[in-house]
């Protein structure tokens, strides 16, 4: 198969109806902060981009929202292409020009601190994060508090980036700025809006 034919192939067989269902799973998601929800979808993309992160991309990037990929993802002519054929949106050359951003490599991601965070007046203008992950269940546990949980929530994706906790914690600071992180697994995803606080596991 030929690039051409990959970037057209594989979205949404049913375009409005699997999209209504996405944003409804990331809205719970959303709402019920560590959560996770499963995430049936019939997206075929091209590799390292994984079926359920694109999903989440291809209902929530449009025409309006620059999206910045990670490396692994912008180094692949296919990736660029199928993304930008499936939802017309125009790539950010920087992090910080980022309304969305997809993140293969948790790993190797820049410091969260260099994503568009918002401002005091539109803390709305911000990135918000979808980062693929293995699992969301095998990994370094870490309680979760905050609106949406009623006393704590643990969740445990790996991998994650380094010094996460701290990095959180610090963006936290800055609250009503920050990010909104979207875990994604190849069959689920849970979120972590800005107003989620990390604390430490509970013995």
């Amino acid at each position: 198969m030929t690039i051409s034919e990959k970037i057209a192939r594989g979205g949404f067989a049913d375009p409005v109806f699997a999209a209504q269902t996405v944003f409804r799973a990331v809205m719970d998601a959303m709402a019920r902060p560590g959560a996770v929800h499963g995430v049936s979808t019939d997206v075929r993309p091209p590799s390292p981009l994984n079926a359920t992160a694109a999903a989440v991309a291809l209902t929530l990037a449009d025409a309006d929202t620059p999206l910045w990929l990670g490396a692994e993802l912008a180094r692949s002519d296919a990736v660029r292409g199928w993304l930008s054929f499936h939802t017309a949106v125009p790539f950010a050359e920087f992090i910080s020009h980022a309304g969305f951003a997809i993140v293969a490599n948790p790993a190797n991601v820049q410091p969260l601190s260099g994503f568009a965070l918002g401002t005091q007046e539109y803390p709305d203008r911000s990135t918000t994060i979808i980062m693929q992950v293995e699992t969301l269940t095998s990994g370094a546990p870490m309680t979760l508090s905050g609106p949406g949980i009623k006393g704590s929530r643990t969740i445990a994706p790996h991998p994650m980036p380094g010094h996460f906790k701290t990095q959180w914690r610090d963006i936290n600071g800055h609250y009503p700025r920050g990010v909104d992180l979207v875990l994604a697994s190849e069959n689920a995803i849970a979120c972590l809006p800005r107003t989620t606080r990390i604390g430490e596991r509970e013995v």
